[in-house]
């Protein structure tokens, strides 16, 4: 019998280019927008990236559209591109101008090898509660919300995609237990559940688009950093610790929030399927917390005991980056301003 295809699913199509933000973007832009082949194998400035913020808006939106080319590409935009040998040059360069700050942006310059440390730090609740989702629970509005999903947008889309690069690069038990927390997130072999969808209906149920990188221009480059991150290490084999780590990361704080996040929309009146991809992930992420921590990790670094700094890399550039979202948002808020780099079409205010 062959499957019918959910009537409810986004329909498959290559997301938009968006606008450029700088000169970096703009050159990207400029060659992937050529109609003609003979835009393949453009030399890039690469001066152009020892002059950009490595986190700035120039950069990692560059970044992104360099890694959507492995992805689900864009539209109008020939496949080829993605193999370039010029812009994986160029890409390489903001990469390691990107890895660098993160190296520098966490606390101490890192290098610790103290796996367990930094796990165990990570359930450890803050006690002031000055988080985002503490703060949507507690005070947030209904536009404030459909801002954070708006962000979110960019990371839940592609949700457990970046991840599934690691998977050839492990062995053992820490394949094998990596592979059953991805077939969850994949939804256990139904489509309807896959986690990506689940966050498409969730936008949908908010009056929100839930095509795949709809609010692209939108997001500021607080909000793709952590995506661009997670494809950092996904797409280089030397860094599959710290993707590791990252997965580890985001497992093991999902559950708590998710629950703030619930309560947060339950507060809000929200519709039911903006909860369930919330409540969905409180039990599933209590579980695979311990499979990451106990049979990926455990396992990883029995075979490569030398990938123990790696991993704590993932884990503390994965809390560098998150902190500086929470911070922009919350201080967007604060200032009762947009948190997006502009309005969004509809008002947000307004519903």
């Amino acid at each position: 019998m062959t499957a019918q295809p959910d009537a409810t699913a986004v329909p498959v199509a290559g997301a938009a280019l968006p606008a450029a933000r700088g000169p970096l973007s703009a050159a990207v832009l400029g060659a992937l927008r050529e109609d003609e082949r003979g835009a393949v194998g453009e030399v890039f400035d690469l001066a152009e990236v020892g002059s950009a913020d490595p986190l700035g808006e120039d950069l990692q939106l560059a970044l992104q559209v360099c890694y959507e080319l492995h992805y689900q590409g864009f539209d109008g935009v020939d496949p080829d591109w993605e193999w370039d040998p010029e812009l994986l040059r160029l890409r390489g360069a903001m990469e390691r101008s990107f890895l660098a700050a993160l190296r520098v942006g966490i606390a101490g310059g890192g290098g610790s090898s103290d796996v367990e440390g930094v796990l165990d730090e990570l359930l450890v609740e803050p006690v002031d509660g000055a988080g985002v989702s503490d703060y949507l629970r507690d005070h947030g509005t209904w536009w404030q919300m459909r801002e954070y999903f708006i962000h979110r947008s960019i990371y839940h889309l592609k949700e457990a995609d970046p991840h599934a690069w690691v998977i050839p690069r492990l062995r053992g038990t820490a394949k094998a237990a990596l592979v059953a927390v991805e077939y969850d997130e994949f939804g256990g072999g139904r489509g309807e559940q896959v986690h990506a969808q689940l966050f498409a209906d969730l936008l949908a149920a908010a009056d929100l688009s839930p095509g795949y990188l709809h609010y692209l221009d939108l997001v500021p480059a607080v909000g793709l950093a952590p995506v661009n991150m997670m494809s950092l290490f996904g797409l280089h084999r030397r860094l599959r610790g710290a993707l590791v780590g990252h997965f580890a990361a985001a497992e093991i704080t999902t559950a708590p929030s998710a629950r703030r996040m619930d309560a947060a929309l339950e507060r809000l009146g929200a519709p039911a399927a903006c909860r369930y991809f919330f409540t969905e992930h409180i039990e599933a992420d209590a579980v695979h917390e311990q499979v990451l921590r106990h049979d990926v990790i455990g396992d990883l670094l029995a075979r490569e005991p030398e990938l123990a700094a790696d991993v704590v890399f993932g884990v503390q550039a994965t809390g560098f980056l998150e902190d500086r979202l929470a911070e922009h948002l919350l201080g967007s808020w604060a200032r009762d301003r947009t948190s997006l780099r502009r309005h969004h079409g509809q008002s947000l205010s307004a519903n």
